[in-house]
């Protein structure tokens, strides 16, 4: 399966999303379910405003989706989003390294 540029082009986000480490565990908070955002805050031990990049971040790349609740802010994982870097992943391990160099390097 080749990788497509629109899907190369949605990796490019769901990677560099996923390159923090911090973001990491929001998502692995976020596997068991729906969080509000004061208790991603108090688990994470980090600040309101540090978070608030980090959500964004990930809300902008389509990983996480939010849903305001009176004055609280509730964040999940959208499954659509973990598909599609699925389908990325998968696209790439079809590929098979060559063993030796090519023509063009001798």
């Amino acid at each position: 399966m080749k990788i497509t540029i629109r899907r190369r082009d949605s990796g490019v986000s769901l990677f560099h999303a996923l390159s923090d480490e911090t973001r990491l565990e929001i998502m692995e908070r976020l596997k068991d379910g729906e969080q509000c955002v004061c208790d991603l805050t108090d688990a994470l031990k980090t600040g309101q405003s540090r978070l608030s990049f980090h959500l964004k971040v990930l809300k902008d790349s389509g990983l996480i989706t939010d849903r305001p609740e009176g004055r609280w802010t509730y964040y999940s994982l959208n499954a659509e989003a973990l598909e599609e870097l699925e389908e990325v992943v998968q696209s790439l391990q079809g590929s098979r390294p060559r063993v030796g160099s090519s023509s063009r390097c001798r």
